[in-house]
């Protein structure tokens, strides 16, 4: 038994952390979990109250919420070289924290047809959708990572985040997204990661 628990759903967000385990090259168990009464039951909810995956839970710490494991794995497993040096974190932290807070709202409150009015853009921390894509076509337009030319855990959280919104559509397909998402699905750990996850579908369809 590894003393790293890895709680998901292979059709949930919690492929963001099983591509993030898999870089990191940790040793884990996985633990699926059905929605529903199970996500939503006691036991899991004693893990994890939101009754949400992703959930790892590494020896007595328990972290939720896939930026912040992201995050929480990168420093964990320091080999992986996903973490910069501390004093040059500032772009890292920039995109890691973009992606889970102006990126993720703008997006859900398009798809919602929540959509502030230029009136309202000041109380919301994205402003509008047009600018938080317009932010990201020119960092990405000039930059083969989100710090640059090295590959860091904000690339697996944020470059996710693309993936999913060109393939729901949320997001135009801009070259500098297309490009970019190309390149980091070529990572063997992605390629991994993908046939783990889509072996477990595989493996619920079948009953």
């Amino acid at each position: 038994m590894s003393d790293l628990t890895f709680y998901t759903n292979p059709q949930s967000r919690g492929r963001i952390v099983r591509w993030m385990l898999e870089e990191v090259g940790a040793t884990y168990d996985t633990k699926i979990v059905s929605y529903g009464p199970e996500m939503k039951g006691p036991d899991y909810l004693a893990i994890n109250p939101m009754g949400k995956v992703p959930t790892i839970q590494h020896g007595d710490t328990v972290v939720t919420e896939c930026a912040a494991i992201c995050a929480y794995l990168a420093d964990a497993f320091p080999a992986a070289g996903l973490a910069p040096a501390l004093d040059k974190r500032g772009e890292y932290y920039r995109w890691l924290f973009f992606a889970a807070g102006p990126i993720e709202a703008a997006v859900t409150d398009k798809t919602l047809q929540a959509v502030p009015t230029p009136e309202q853009r000041g109380f919301v921390g994205y402003g509008c959708f047009e600018n938080v894509m317009a932010n990201l076509e020119q960092h990405l337009a000039k930059n083969r990572y989100f710090c640059g030319d090295t590959f860091t855990a904000a690339d697996i959280y944020a470059g996710s985040q693309i993936a999913f919104g060109l393939m729901f559509k949320t997001f135009e397909a801009r070259p500098a997204f297309t490009d970019y998402v190309a390149r980091i699905h070529d990572r063997p750990a992605f390629k991994r990661a993908s046939e783990l996850d889509d072996a477990a579908m595989a493996a619920a369809a079948a009953g």
